[in-house]
């Protein structure tokens, strides 16, 4: 028994897996609660969640650059290139969240009609997106500042934010959808104002935890205006294949919303309850693969590679265990989460489905996921990820499945199941990159250089 590497790795993985469930569970109550208000609230916040969903993968890209770099110098006990490199990921989540910030100011209707033709769904999905896309920047700036917490294996700071805005938010949705305790009944507004409140009080916290508790690195405010040229291209040539493949992976988790949503409205809504409890369960799949990249990238920067090769291989058998029992548990959990949704009777059977289809997908994809994103990417050869994905999302899936939907005219069920193929394949190449491929690469310089 390697008491060591199982002390580390669940020490991560629990705190991290707790995390993501309990920020989805915010999105899985303002669908609850937006599916018992209306159903066309829950389609119009499903469509806006799709823009979300994306921004939140790039925005994951940028965070996980400076763990797969960042770790690596903590494994060295080197703070100062840390300091530099998250500068440069903070300037890059500060881009991102002005682009989206702006566009969807400009042409919030034309962005949700790229998921769906129905003018209703687009009238409540822009209600929602007018206020919603005020929670961009205080995401932004929380989420790289999480990331570099993880990169020096700090992740509880995270859960705890993560409870706090459960609560904040159920509170305010609760008050303000409805309209209870004499407050104005507000519908999707009053979701996109709850989410707002949680945001803001997670981003303020998060500050004053990195710049006045957190010792490890000690940040302060100074230290976000300076980059380090040499370091700013590390980080640029690990980043760049992130931002491609995790766009691309968003903007694939987004076709199925495109496709489904130009089919029937029951299909809209069905897929947005089965894809919000999905994520929940693929909290697991997530927490593997961010712990994955930390342990690697630690010991990848201590220079211990024979460790690295033995994680690798036991991290393995972790993951199928985890995507064993995470996809039981989705296919028990559907049937109570579904009788929470004021669903028409066609809407119910088709999330039904589609979560049965789910819980087999989740198997593939709790072990290629953080084989690919964890330990292959944490080991610093992201461009392989990338390839891998773009030739299975974009010249396999996407293809398949829009021939599905509009050619052959497929039922739903068929399409989700093209949508979702590319995580039982992956697992082939995945498989043979991590052990046999070469996938181990230093990313670490011995000097600190010039500062900008």
């Amino acid at each position: 028994m390697r008491k060591d590497f199982y002390k580390q790795f669940f020490s991560i993985f629990i705190v991290l897996v707790l995390q993501n469930i309990v920020t989805l569970s915010v999105n899985l109550a303002d669908n609850m609660m937006l599916g018992g208000y209306s159903e066309m609230a829950l389609s119009g916040a499903a469509a806006v969640n799709q823009v979300q969903f994306i921004y939140q993968q790039i925005l994951m890209a940028v965070g996980d650059g400076m763990v797969i770099v960042g770790s690596q110098y903590w494994g060295r006990k080197q703070t100062k290139p840390m300091k530099k490199i998250a500068a440069t990921a903070m300037r890059y989540g500060m881009v991102v969240c002005g682009f989206l910030f702006v566009l969807t100011g400009l042409v919030p209707g034309q962005i949700l009609r790229i998921f769906t033709s129905d003018a209703a769904i687009i009238g409540e999905g822009t209600r929602y997106l007018r206020l919603i896309r005020y929670t961009y920047p205080f995401f932004a700036v929380t989420q790289v500042l999480l990331a570099t917490m993880r990169s020096v294996e700090i992740v509880r700071i995270a859960f705890y934010l993560s409870i706090q805005s459960f609560f904040v938010n159920c509170g305010i949705n609760y008050i303000l959808i409805y309209g209870n305790f004499g407050a104005p009944e507000m519908g999707i507004a009053g979701a996109a104002i709850g989410t707002l409140t949680a945001r803001i009080l997670e981003c303020a916290e998060v500050l004053w935890y990195v710049f006045v508790k957190e010792t490890r690195l000690r940040m302060k405010p100074g230290d976000y205006l300076h980059t380090d040229r040499e370091l700013s291209r590390d980080y640029r040539r690990i980043v760049t294949p992130l931002l491609i493949g995790q766009g691309s992976w968003g903007l694939n988790t987004a076709m199925q919303t495109v496709v489904l949503g130009h089919m029937t409205a029951a299909a809209i809504a069905a897929n947005s309850v089965a894809a919000t409890l999905f994520l929940m369960v693929k909290s697991a799949a997530v927490g593997a693969s961010s712990t994955a990249s930390i342990v690697i990238g630690k010991a990848i920067g201590r220079g211990d590679l024979k460790r690295v090769q033995t994680d690798a291989v036991t991290m393995q058998k972790l993951f199928l265990t985890i995507g064993m029992i995470s996809g039981a548990l989705l296919f028990i959990l559907r049937i109570p989460i579904l009788n929470c949704y004021n669903l028409s009777d066609e809407t119910r059977q088709m999330a039904n489905t589609f979560l049965i289809i789910l819980s087999v997908v989740y198997i593939g994809m709790s072990y290629q996921m953080p084989v690919n994103s964890g330990i292959i990417r944490g080991g610093g050869s992201a461009s392989f990820v990338v390839k891998m994905d773009m030739i299975s999302i974009w010249c396999i899936v996407i293809p398949l499945s829009f021939f599905m939907a509009f050619v052959v005219k497929a039922s739903p069920a068929v399409v989700v199941c093209c949508l979702n193929a590319d995580q039982i394949f992956k697992c082939v190449p995945a498989y043979i990159k991590v052990n046999h491929g070469n996938w181990i690469k230093k990313l670490t310089r011995d000097e600190h250089v010039r500062v900008e």
